[in-house]
C-alpha cells in the first residue's frame, strides 16, 4: 500500500470493494475517461461538474424546470478542456449533473432535513456546505432555490453515492496512482466554472481563479505556469479568492509525496449566456487559449517529474 492508498483508506466507507448499479438507467454510463493515443503523461484533467444527463425521475421529483436545475452546472467546461488527450493528457468527465450528485464533496456530506429516516452515524451533517444546501446531494441550486418536492429516502441518497460518487473517485484515484507509479508524480487539474454575477456589486471580477489551497495542494511552479500563461493571454487572474479549492483539491493534493492538485475556476461570462446556458461567441477563443494553458501545465509537470526522478 503506497502513501496515497493509506490516505484514502482512512475515509472508511469511501473506498468500497463493490458498487451498486445506478437506479436511473440514463446514468448507466456515469462518466468517461478520454486518453491520448500514445502513453499518457502525468497530468489528469477532471471535470466533475459539467455532466448534463438529467434522469427523468430526478426531473419529475424536482419542483424546478430543467433549465433552473442547470444553474449549478459547470456547463461546457469538459469541452473547454477537450484538447487534453491530443496534448498527451487524460480528461475525465462526469455525465451525471452536479445537482444530482457532487463529487467535489466528502462522500457523506448530507443534510438530514432532506431525508426521510436516519442518516448513517458517519455522515457529516454539520459542514458549512451542508448548511448552505450544497452537500454531496444538493438541496438547492442557483439562487438558493430548493430542488425537491419531497424528502428523499436515505436509501435513495446512499444509492447515488454507491453508484456514482464511489466509482468516480475509484477511477480518478486509479488514474493518479498509475501516473505516480510510471512518472514518479501525478498532477490533477480540477476544472470548474463560476457564475459571473453580472451587474451585482459583489460580482467576481477575475476571469480565472486558481485554487491551490494557498500553496498546500501543488508545487508553486504549476500555479505560476498557469497564471503566467493566462496573464500573457490577457486574462485577469486571482489566486485562492474566492475559491481556494474544494474536497478534490484538498484530498488529492500532497506535493511532498508527488501528488499535485490545482483547481481552475472560469468565469462563465467569458464563454456562455448564463440565462439560456448556451455557448457565447467567445467560447472558441477561450477554448483555444486554454489549450495553451494546458500545454504550459503539461510541460511544467513533465519538468517537475524529471527533477523528482533525478533526485531519487
Amino acid at each position: 500500500m503506497d502513501r496515497f492508498d493509506q490516505k484514502a483508506s482512512t475515509l472508511g466507507p469511501f473506498v468500497p470493494e463493490t458498487s451498486a448499479a445506478p437506479r436511473d438507467p440514463e446514468l448507466e454510463r456515469a462518466f468517461e475517461v478520454a486518453r491520448p493515443d500514445g502513453l499518457a503523461g502525468p497530468v489528469i484533467f477532471s471535470s466533475g461538474h459539467s455532466g448534463r444527463v438529467y434522469p427523468a425521475a430526478f426531473i419529475a421529483a424536482s419542483q424546478l424546470d430543467p433549465l433552473a436545475l442547470r444553474r449549478s452546472e459547470d456547463a461546457f467546461v469538459d469541452e473547454l478542456f477537450g484538447a487534453a488527450p491530443e496534448l498527451g493528457a487524460i480528461l475525465m468527465r462526469a455525465h451525471f449533473p452536479r445537482a444530482y450528485l457532487d463529487v467535489n464533496r466528502e462522500p457523506y456530506e448530507l443534510d438530514p432535513k432532506m431525508f426521510e429516516g436516519r442518516l448513517p452515524a458517519f455522515a457529516n451533517t454539520r459542514s458549512m456546505r451542508v448548511a448552505g444546501g450544497l452537500g454531496t446531494i444538493a438541496r438547492v441550486v442557483g439562487e438558493a432555490r430548493e430542488i425537491y418536492k419531497r424528502r428523499l429516502t436515505v436509501e435513495e441518497g446512499l444509492e447515488r453515492i454507491e453508484s456514482l460518487y464511489k466509482p468516480w473517485h475509484r477511477a480518478l484515484r486509479s488514474l493518479l496512482q498509475q501516473a505516480w507509479r510510471q512518472r514518479g508524480m501525478a498532477v490533477l487539474i480540477d476544472c470548474h466554472s463560476m457564475p459571473s454575477n453580472a451587474g451585482r456589486a459583489d460580482r467576481i471580477k477575475a476571469d480565472i481563479v486558481l485554487g491551490d489551497r494557498y500553496g498546500a495542494s501543488c508545487d508553486p511552479a504549476l500555479t505560476e505556469a498557469a497564471e503566467s500563461r493566462l496573464r500573457a493571454l490577457g486574462y485577469a487572474v486571482a489566486r485562492n479568492k474566492p475559491y481556494a479549492g474544494g474536497f478534490i483539491t484538498e484530498h488529492y493534493g500532497d506535493p511532498a509525496a508527488g501528488w499535485h492538485a490545482l483547481q481552475i475556476e472560469i468565469n462563465r461570462g467569458l464563454y456562455m449566456d448564463e440565462a439560456t446556458i448556451e455557448r457565447a461567441p467567445g467560447f472558441e477563443e477561450l477554448q483555444n487559449d486554454l489549450k495553451e494553458v494546458m500545454q504550459a501545465l503539461i510541460e511544467t509537470a513533465e519538468g517537475l517529474g524529471t527533477r523528482r526522478l533525478a533526485a531519487e
